[in-house]
């Protein structure tokens, strides 16, 4: 019998096997017993693989409707992964709105291994169609956008892809793969931060890859164990209890934040926001709008004060944590870009970006009303 996600999160096959206790064992070592010269042990060295690994990356694959899936040290390294796959030479499509740190990762060090990058609002395919040249290998996609939540149409991306023989990545942190499944869709690749909401109590780093073609899969095993990114085995241990709680996690910040979008339509102190929940061809692809929204102050003047009235929120960095996290791109994650990028993009000092937790959404609600009441 076939058990859904959620029970699937909890359970363990080899609970009850290989040991008889509710949580699988913490196997705190580098290097493993070899029974034989000859045998193909399952596990040798720590960083090629452990227990820990193996139960978690059968978790991810199992979650993103995948067959292989890889842990990483962070979401960066896993990214880098993913487009590390292409080889010198090769271009690569981005999208102009996008995480501050892969815009980083793609603007810097890559190019020093001269894979090339073209950034174009992907919410218009026959941008991404136009970008196409004759050494592009892949494409690379963020919907939701980080900061300001555009859509892309994955599918349509996909369907371009395929005419022109390429391969696409999409970044499925935002909605994770209770929310939307890229490669049910027809990606290539999928990519996590798992710090984020997989990972949902803001206390491990980890990263997540899952793919289905068995040369990719190849591909990034041998980044992840020849450059030794392979996520720790205690972070592996957390990160898979952590996944025991994603769906009730998950539906609580996804209830939370709906009703925080209600809040931000009615308050005259909010002038633009940005959340999925009501758009056509997101709701085609995902289940619904997903935990994170973003928000324009009306007096931009006042993000110091209105973030300083504020009791409930850890303003910080990251999101997806069990609580409410705001950040203020302009200054932490979208930093990198020059101001004339930002602006462009819409990354103004007004601009914030709520990633809601768990907490009672009429609490939350009531602390940002007074914060924005204030200023």
């Amino acid at each position: 019998m076939d058990n859904s996600i959620e029970t699937d999160m909890i359970i363990d096959n080899k609970r009850g096997h290989e040991y008889d206790t509710a949580n699988q064992p913490l196997y705190y070592s580098t290097a493993f017993i070899r029974k034989s010269l000859d045998d193909e042990e399952d596990h040798l060295y720590v960083r090629n693989s452990n227990p820990n690994r193996e139960k978690l990356e059968e978790k991810l694959a199992r979650l993103e409707n995948g067959k292989y899936g890889f842990a990483f040290n962070s979401g960066m390294s896993a990214i880098a992964a993913s487009l590390m796959t292409c080889s010198p030479g090769d271009h690569i499509i981005m999208p102009a709105d996008m995480y501050g740190g892969t815009y980083e990762l793609s603007r810097t060090i890559l190019k020093r291994y001269q894979l090339s990058f073209s950034e174009v609002d992907q919410t218009v395919s026959d941008n991404v169609t136009n970008a196409i040249t004759e050494n592009t290998k892949a494409i690379y996609i963020e919907t939701p956008s980080n900061p300001t939540l555009k859509v892309t149409d994955i599918r349509k991306i996909i369907e371009i892809a395929r005419k022109n023989n390429l391969i696409t990545i999409v970044d499925n942190t935002f909605m994770t793969p209770l929310g939307q499944n890229p490669l049910s869709l027809g990606a290539d690749i999928v990519v996590h931060s798992a710090t984020k909401f997989l990972g949902g109590h803001s206390d491990v780093l980890a990263g997540a890859v899952i793919v289905n073609d068995e040369r990719l899969k190849e591909s990034i095993q041998e980044m992840q164990v020849v450059m030794g990114t392979g996520l720790g085995t205690y972070d592996c241990w957390t990160l898979g209890q952590h996944l025991k709680t994603l769906a009730i996690r998950w539906k609580q910040s996804t209830e939370n934040t709906e009703k925080l979008y209600k809040f931000f339509k009615s308050h005259e102190g909010v002038t633009d926001i940005y959340y999925p929940g009501e758009d056509s061809l997101h709701l085609s692809q995902a289940n619904h709008g997903g935990a994170v929204i973003s928000f324009r102050i009306k007096d931009e003047s006042k993000a110091q004060q209105f973030v300083d009235k504020l009791n409930i929120p850890l303003v910080s960095v990251s999101l997806g944590g069990v609580e409410s996290i705001l950040s203020h791109p302009r200054t932490s994650s979208h930093l990198a870009l020059t101001e004339e990028e930002r602006q462009d993009r819409g990354i103004t000092e007004g601009l914030f970006r709520l990633s809601v937790g768990i907490e009672n959404a009429d609490d939350l609600i009531a602390d940002i009303r007074q914060a924005l009441d204030s200023i």
